[in-house]
This record gives C-alpha cells, sequence and structure tokens, in this order.
C-alpha cells in the first residue's frame, strides 16, 4: 500500500553524532559493516557477506560513472581568488560549472587557473549563465595547450571534488590524503568519465567480493549516471513539493536492457546498488527513455517498478537520499534502522558503511 502520509522535510531529520561521520575509508573495502536491514530486527554484518545474502538469478546493477579531477582553483584578473567545480562538458567542448568567488565576473571575463595558462596552467572565459539567464551554473570555454580536451586539463590540474563533510587540505596543495582519496572515491568498475561525487554504495565491492558474487550465479550490469553537486543540495522547504531536484544525465545500455529482461524471465531479483542506480532504473521505467536527463524526486508513495532490493550507505539527515529509501523500504522501518545504526556507532556517508534493503510490499 502507499505511504498514506504526506510527510514534510522534518520528518526526515535524525541526530547524528559528528564522531560518526566516517573522514576515511575502511582499510579495506569489503571491510566495511553491512546492516542487514531487509527485516526487523536488522542482523549486523561484514560487507564481504553479501553475496550470501543474495540468490543465484538475481542482478546487480551498478552505477560506472568516474568521477572526474573537476575541483579547480584560480585567480580572477584582478586577482581576487575563485574556485570551480565542473558539473558538466559539453559536446561542443565548453563546461559548465558552479563558481565560488567573493564577486562575480561579468561575461566575457578571463579567468585563470591552476596559474594561468602562461604559468603552466590555463585560462577560461566565461560565456553566460547556465542552463539559462538565470541559471545558478555558469558556462566557459577552456584555453590550454593546443589540443588538450577538458578531461585531460582537469586530469593534470584539478582535484577530486570531495564531499564537504570529509574534511581535506585540497586548496594548500599539500592534501596528505591525496593518495588515498584518488584510489577509494573510485569503484574498482569506474568506467565513464562525468561524475563530480561518487556513487558511494559501490566503493564497497572488491574484486574478491565481485568472483564470489559469479561463483554464486549472480549476475551484473552496469548504468551511467553522472553524480551531481545536487545531489548535496539541502532541501530548504518543509513542503517536499516545493523542492526542485536537480538534474543529472544518465544511460541504460541496451546489454543491461537485456540483462533485466532475463533476470525477469527467470525470476530473480533486480538489486540496485546506490541511490543513482535506483533513479536510473526507475527514470527508464517512467520516461521509456534509456538515456537523458533525469530530475526524478523519489518520495514516500512512489511506485517503483525495477528494483526489488538496495545496496546503499547512510544518508544525511533531512536528505533527498533519506526521502528515497523511506520510499523504498518504509519510512518507519528506515527510521529504526537508523536509530539501530547510530547506536551501535556504524560509519556515516561516502565513507562509511552500508546497509541491505527490500523493497516494502505494495
Amino acid at each position: 500500500m502507499p505511504d498514506p502520509r504526506t510527510h514534510v522535510l522534518s520528518d526526515f531529520d535524525f541526530e547524528l553524532p559528528e564522531l560518526l561521520i566516517a573522514q576515511h575509508p575502511a582499510l579495506e573495502r569489503s571491510a566495511s559493516r553491512l546492516l542487514d536491514g531487509r527485516a526487523s530486527p536488522p542482523t549486523d554484518r561484514i560487507f564481504r557477506e553479501l553475496p550470501g545474502l543474495l540468490a543465484p538469478g538475481d542482478l546487480l546493477v551498478f552505477n560506472d560513472t568516474k568521477v572526474l579531477k573537476a575541483r579547480l582553483f584560480g585567480e580572477k584578473a584582478s586577482g581576487g581568488r575563485l574556485e570551480l567545480l565542473i558539473e558538466r562538458v559539453l559536446a561542443n567542448g565548453e563546461v559548465v560549472a558552479h563558481m565560488k568567488v567573493s564577486k562575480k565576473p561579468l561575461p566575457g571575463a578571463t579567468i585563470h587557473l591552476a596559474g594561468g595558462r602562461d604559468a603552466g596552467g590555463f585560462d577560461a572565459r566565461l560565456l553566460a549563465r547556465w542552463p539559462d539567464a538565470q541559471g545558478p551554473l555558469f558556462r566557459f570555454s577552456l584555453h590550454g595547450p593546443a589540443g588538450e580536451t577538458p578531461w585531460e586539463l582537469m586530469d593534470r590540474h584539478g582535484h577530486l571534488p570531495l564531499p564537504p563533510y570529509i574534511a581535506r587540505q585540497q586548496n594548500s596543495g599539500h592534501d596528505p590524503d591525496a593518495q588515498e582519496d584518488a584510489e577509494r572515491y573510485q569503484t574498482v568498475f569506474a568506467r565513464a568519465p562525468g561524475a563530480v561525487a561518487a556513487p558511494t554504495a559501490a566503493l564497497h565491492f572488491d574484486a574478491a567480493v565481485l568472483a564470489q558474487l559469479a561463483e554464486r550465479g549472480v549476475d551484473t550490469a552496469c548504468v551511467t549516471l553522472h553524480v551531481g553537486a545536487g545531489t548535496f543540495q539541502p532541501v530548504k522547504t518543509e513542503n517536499l513539493a516545493e523542492h526542485q531536484m536537480h538534474s543529472e544525465w544518465y544511460d541504460v545500455p541496451l546489454a543491461t536492457l537485456a540483462a533485466l529482461e532475463r533476470c525477469r524471465q527467470r525470476g530473480g531479483r533486480v538489486v540496485a546498488v546506490g541511490t543513482t542506480t535506483v533513479r536510473t532504473l526507475e527514470s527508464w521505467a517512467q520516461s521509456g527513455q534509456a538515456q537523458g536527463d533525469t530530475n526524478i524526486f523519489i518520495t514516500p508513495g512512489f511506485t517503483f517498478q525495477v528494483v526489488d532490493m538496495l545496496v546503499t550507505n547512510f544518508h544525511l539527515p533531512r536528505s533527498t537520499l533519506m526521502m528515497l529509501v523511506s520510499a523504498f523500504a518504509g519510512y518507519e522501518h528506515i527510521m529504526g534502522l537508523y536509530r539501530h545504526a547510530v547506536a551501535q556507532r556504524y560509519r556515516f556517508f561516502s565513507y562509511g558503511d552500508a546497509m541491505l534493503l527490500a523493497r516494502k510490499p505494495s
């Protein structure tokens, strides 16, 4: 049955001690904890036990997006410091970015990134706001050494755009955790560059777990959703219907569509790895479009058409991701799982632990 209650933002709040916000990954990817939340009471496990909780014929679907080194530091022509977070590379080679600066330059202005073109970096020319004259983002053309693409410029001069709740010293140029983050804030199957945040539930998978899944007869497939900075955008309105959801680009390949059909024919379960995979699959089911932009906003009462189970991390209070998992597994059940996770000192957010959920009966 659909959730009969009309939820408001404050329903998704909870007390989270700051010490439970993970600042570093577990020593091994699959050594994270896993809360098996399919039933009540939940069971405390280790992530490497996941293959034994799935059945032959199930289908695990991953998001294979790759996190860009999308954070760039620079200066205006006047010398004022600024920061860009490149959200999207357009087909014509221009980029769309967030801009953090005390006083925003006007269209036509040139900014110098990583020291500027004359000092081994590159320049960028501000073209306009995006996607329209009132848009929150900015469109730039990049000007580096001849022939260098935006992807190459980011790879050479950029920094991984870690979430705001992970403390790092990126802007100092001497971040002692840079090497750890370069390896661990990326999934082992990251393939398609374009994200500014990792699909964090997938960070727990390593070669050994993937091999165990194959041995058990669990099939795997991939979708792509380029996670945008909007994933950290706070919900500011108590009335959820007034929240404007951010838009992200997704793709469901033909091979994955075929794998989904085979899974259904054999009676297997579709297990989404992460909320981004859920948003991708359910966007495809709603629209019939296997590729495009989605701003799907999943809240309690939503009718799921594809996903049967979900592997996910623990999310921020009052976030759209809390709303999604509550829609999936049931509001009261999720709030009970979060109380258990806090009491048992699970680690939260991107580098934190995971849980396994089943879709509540409709």
